[in-house]
């Protein structure tokens, strides 16, 4: 009995494998030895997941949930109208104030704010290309009503042309500082040495696209002429409480010369 007693003490005892396994709260389970050696220490298996382990495996965000951020709950829906809470007929101003108030309210939900901005983006590009169908539908009823009207209607608007933008903002300069250059001068002379520079002035602008000297002149002086009989019988009709004193009855009749003028040497052929 003491030589049974002796040799067990003698014999070393096996030291335990501890392991820690994943989904015990702390717990430590003893593993008998096993028969051949484990070259790495204890390995402890666990997942790490932000906000609650429900939501951070599914596949929706990976490594990360929005369980704190507020979620737009509007963002699944297809019609970007309803997703933004605005008419079909509101302004661009309102459209922009929504998706501005929504993109502040959930600010953080990544899948929220690209459904509002998605959202934004359409409205915006349908309404650019509704405004853009509709012009062009303008031209082409314009021309159709054009190529409809009858043969002296055509005749008339051959006669016409529209030239390009800086040629018409140039030449309403110039008519422009004419006619303050008159109402300025008018309390000491009347508007006759303006009114001979606008007519040189028109007949030298219908010359440069008529290319014929006695054309441009006749057209330029009636253009005048007409100018200037419109004008005499228009200025009565206008009340006297929104005139100047100061403006007499020739220096608005000049008035109304430079403007025929004016469209006189810019849309004529």
């Amino acid at each position: 009995m003491q030589a049974t007693a002796a040799l067990f003490l003698v014999r070393p005892l096996p030291r335990p494998h501890y392991r820690c396994l994943h989904g015990l709260r702390g717990g430590v389970s003893l593993a008998p030895p096993r028969r051949r050696l484990v070259a790495r220490g204890p390995r402890c298996s666990m997942s790490l997941s932000i906000g609650g382990g429900a939501g951070a495996g599914a596949g929706g965000d990976r490594g990360f949930s929005y369980e704190h951020v507020p979620v737009f709950p509007r963002y699944r829906i297809r019609d970007p109208y309803k997703l933004l809470g605005v008419d079909r007929d509101a302004a661009e101003e309102e459209i922009r104030s929504a998706r501005n108030f929504l993109i502040q309210q959930y600010a953080g939900h990544e899948p929220s704010e690209e459904a509002i901005e998605g959202a934004y983006e359409k409205i915006i590009m349908k309404s650019y290309q509704q405004r853009k169908k509709t012009k062009i539908n303008l031209k082409t009823k314009l021309k159709k009503r054009v190529e409809e009207s009858p043969s002296w209607v055509k005749a008339l608007l051959g006669y016409f042309e529209v030239p390009q933008m800086d040629i018409i903002s140039r030449r309403l300069f110039f008519f422009a500082f004419i006619a303050g250059w008159s109402i300025a001068t008018s309390a000491e002379n009347g508007p006759a040495f303006q009114l001979a520079i606008s007519l040189f002035s028109c007949i030298y602008f219908l010359n440069d696209k008529m290319k014929n000297l006695m054309r441009a002149s006749t057209t330029g002086f009636g253009v005048l002429v007409g100018g200037w009989i419109i004008g005499s019988l228009l200025v009565p009709l206008i009340p006297t409480f929104i005139i100047p004193p100061s403006w007499s009855l020739e220096l608005l009749t000049s008035l109304v010369a430079y403007v025929f003028l004016f469209l006189g040497c810019t849309f004529l052929k």
